[in-house]
């Protein structure tokens, strides 16, 4: 597997999953009991933004450099809130080098989000199969005795660490996209995952590049029939580019009942601080309502 997330960390398709995994670990956070987080394809957890890869596509400057730019009504600013502070927590140290004084050097993928939103008693499992960026990750988890980092398959750890023992907690899903059949195996790994754990919250993310892939597998997401799934598509723009992401999604499967309302807010605002001519767009709709 090719895949390095370095290119594209912070960019807008980071902004819209990692927005939507604070709002649903906050959620989470209400509650003093423990939840588990099960990250099926983790990443490196820390990317660095000054670094060759992402200075070569530059795509955070119009993901999370953008949304720093911006302003805010103080309903939107508090929604964003958790997520924005982990970023700006992993940037601390660059302020301590005068060169780099008020720089965006690093970003935080889903695990060191997951771990900053996360207590003391709840538990985090991050999956990585790839040598050097597993490596990474645990450098950037540090000595937590709340997480694991595993290098189990994520789809093989959907069977071997669902159901947790928690009974509370987020499923996220979302694989590199770097092979063929990538959008069935989610759908048919949901599905196994919800017949073992059916109270759980799932969160899979998916980027809007070939149409007819991405109707194809909300198809059969609704035909696996499980309650309460909601789509959020995300698009920059109006009309798609073929084989360019402009767009993308997430199927949340037992959303908090606050996410509907709270991702039209924070999303909403975000389409028009993300858009790159003005016609930035979010929809969000129930593939299969509650029973």
């Amino acid at each position: 597997m090719n895949y390095r997330h370095a290119f594209h960390a912070g960019n807008f398709a980071d902004v819209v999953k990692h927005v939507v995994l604070a709002r649903i670990l906050a959620y989470l956070g209400r509650k003093e009991a423990p939840f588990r987080v099960l990250d099926t394809h983790a990443g490196a957890g820390l990317y660095d933004l000054q670094g060759e890869e992402a200075q070569r596509t530059g795509e955070w400057e119009g993901g999370i450099g953008s949304v720093l730019q911006a302003s805010f009504t103080p309903e939107v600013a508090a929604l964003l809130q958790p997520w924005l502070d982990v970023v700006r927590a992993v940037n601390v140290a660059a302020a301590d080098d005068a060169a780099l004084a008020g720089t965006l050097r690093r970003y935080p993928g889903s695990p060191l989000i997951a771990q900053a939103l996360s207590r003391p008693q709840d538990r985090l499992i991050f999956c990585e199969t790839v040598d050097g960026v597993r490596d990474a990750l645990v450098e950037s988890v540090g000595r937590d005795a709340r997480a694991k980092v595993l290098p189990t398959d994520g789809w093989q750890a959907l069977n071997a660490y669902l159901p947790p023992k928690e009974r509370r907690g987020l499923v996220l899903i979302d694989p590199p996209f770097e092979q063929p059949g990538e959008f069935h195996r989610m759908a048919e790994g949901l599905a196994d995952a919800y017949r073992r754990w059916s109270t759980g919250i799932y969160a899979l993310w998916y980027p809007i590049k070939d149409v007819r892939a991405v109707d194809a597998f909300r198809r059969e997401i609704e035909h696996a029939h499980i309650p309460k799934t909601l789509n959020i598509q995300f698009d920059l723009r109006a009309v798609r580019q073929m084989d360019t992401m402009t767009g993308c999604g997430l199927v949340i499967v037992n959303p908090p009942f606050t996410l509907v309302d709270e991702l039209r807010l924070a999303l909403g605002a975000l389409a028009r601080v993300l858009a790159t001519d003005g016609t930035g767009r979010l929809r969000i709709s129930w593939l299969t309502p509650e029973r």
